[in-house]
């Protein structure tokens, strides 16, 4: 009993914090503050209680029909607790910071309930057991999130949402009609890892390829794959707190995350292998690394710039999985974890250049490293990180990207990793140059941060260091990847 409660008690730490905060009168920050950091604790403790029984093979499951013969199904396995635990972690961090940052702003009990409820949605994606289930929570998602980029009001934020709710809409919509198409023909599918050529009813090999394309397509725009990308730099007009949300643990990650689940849950790797989807999928998220970073080049906006880093580095995640091999597939699953913690620590910085320098763009950083000398510190970690330096953790998952490639007989993929690595160091570089050596612009003198923006950037970027200094670490990011692989049925 206690078993099958425990995923449902996941969702609830956050659910229902999500739904009394809507009735917080505005003025009542303490309450609102109270039920969603009590909720976030609640979560993480939730979320460490189960590691190490998930690690010795536990799996946590709770399950009941919808309608005879179709179930919602939640399952805590060693993929989703991956998921599940940077989630839990940053969402904790993230609500420190949108507390500071917000402070008094308007309509705050609004956008702290949708936010809540954001991240019950991005649970709720990481404890799906099947795909009925996933896409529920997937579309939760898409509605409780547009509010956050919407936040401002203004002009630039409606169109924004306009747009993003286009695409992620559309999205969705190529989704259910795989979905419903493969449903149709084969039952319920459940992530178990199974290969679905062993299902009586698979179609044949031709029509898994168009669907598997629909799958792809229909994920892939939250996953801002090319060329479904668009929406996302368009996003960045939400505030600080929304933006790191969106980049680090939930919209785009629910993307990839999804992506890994049709291949290994859906499919299966020995099917994708088989029907020589796998390469064309790797071909794709190298194009989208690599158009990221050229984009990233040409931003002058610190956050766009940061928003099509996130186009790049995130399918690194899909190129990891696309390559079916364990190396490949252990730095692709450990820099869901990796990416996370460093572009969060970004996100954060940004919003404390802005709140406290009021440096939004590239040029007017000159100088904030002495003015604001740990959040700034911080930037730099997580910038490094990003272009691969060791000993932060993007060297970790990169390294093992690359010998993933070598070992699935692909070396153009080291290519693609280091012209990758060049151009962030082109685009980041010039940033941290800025920070640390230009002289700073007397009349843009920057007050000190406040606590609840400077020590949540600081946090993730020690947590970047220290998964990259102990990936060794039996609770590292990468030895909980290693586990997954060793569980998953690699062709």
């Amino acid at each position: 009993m206690t078993a099958a409660l425990l995923p449902v008690a996941i969702l609830l730490a956050s659910f229902l914090p999500a739904l009394a905060t809507f009735f917080v009168p505005q003025k009542d920050a303490a309450t609102r503050n109270a039920l969603n950091l009590g909720g976030a604790v609640v979560k993480l403790a939730l979320v460490g209680f189960m590691i190490a029984e998930v690690s010795a093979g536990v799996v946590y499951e709770t399950r009941f029909d919808i309608v005879p013969g179709l179930s919602f199904l939640l399952r805590v396995d060693a993929l989703s607790l991956l998921f599940l635990t940077l989630s839990a972690f940053l969402w904790l961090v993230t609500t420190i910071y949108a507390i500071a940052y917000l402070r008094d702003g308007p309509d705050l009990s609004r956008f702290f309930g949708f936010f809540s409820l954001c991240v019950t949605a991005t649970a709720g994606i990481a404890l799906a057991g099947s795909l009925v289930t996933f896409f529920i929570f997937y579309e939760l998602l898409t509605l409780a999130t547009w509010p956050l980029v919407v936040h401002k009001g203004d002009a630039r934020s409606l169109a924004a949402g306009r747009l993003y709710l286009g695409y992620t809409l559309t999205g969705s919509a190529v989704l259910l009609v795989a979905i419903v198409w493969l449903e149709g023909a084969t039952g319920p599918i459940e992530f178990t890892g199974a290969d679905l050529r062993d299902n009586p009813g698979a179609p044949d090999e031709t029509l898994l390829r168009v669907l598997f394309v629909l799958f792809v397509a229909g994920l892939g725009v939250k996953a801002a794959l090319v060329p479904f990308q668009a929406w996302l730099p368009s996003a960045m007009v939400a505030p600080a707190p929304v933006s790191a949300l969106l980049h680090a643990v939930a919209v785009v990650k629910a993307g990839a995350f999804g992506i890994v689940r049709v291949v290994h849950d859906v499919f299966g790797f020995a099917t994708v292998v088989d029907l020589g989807l796998s390469i064309p999928l790797a071909i794709a998220a190298s194009v989208t690394i690599v158009y990221g970073s050229l984009m990233a080049l040409r931003q002058t906006n610190l956050k766009r710039r940061l928003a099509y880093s996130t186009v790049s580095q995130v399918s690194y995640i899909v190129l990891g999985i696309a390559l079916a091999t364990p190396l490949a597939v252990a730095g692709g699953l450990a820099h869901l974890v990796h990416q996370g913690l460093m572009k969060i620590t970004l996100f954060f910085c940004a919003g404390a250049f802005a709140e406290r320098a009021h440096a939004e763009e590239i040029v007017e950083l000159d100088g904030v490293g002495r003015r604001m000398p740990l959040v700034a510190t911080a930037f730099s970690v997580a910038a490094l990180g990003m272009i691969g330096v060791p000993p932060v953790a993007g060297f970790v998952s990169k390294w093992y990207l690359g010998l993933g490639g070598l070992e699935a007989g692909a070396p153009w993929v080291v290519g693609v990793l280091a012209a990758s690595a060049l151009l962030n160091a082109a685009y980041f570089l010039p940033i941290l140059y800025r920070i640390w050596y230009r002289p700073a612009d007397a009349d843009r003198a920057a007050a000190s941060p406040v606590l609840g923006l400077s020590a949540p950037p600081v946090v993730t970027a020690l947590a970047a260091l220290a998964t990259g200094l102990f990936a060794a670490s039996i609770l590292s990011p990468l030895a909980w990847s290693i586990l997954i692989v060793e569980r998953f049925a690699l062709p």
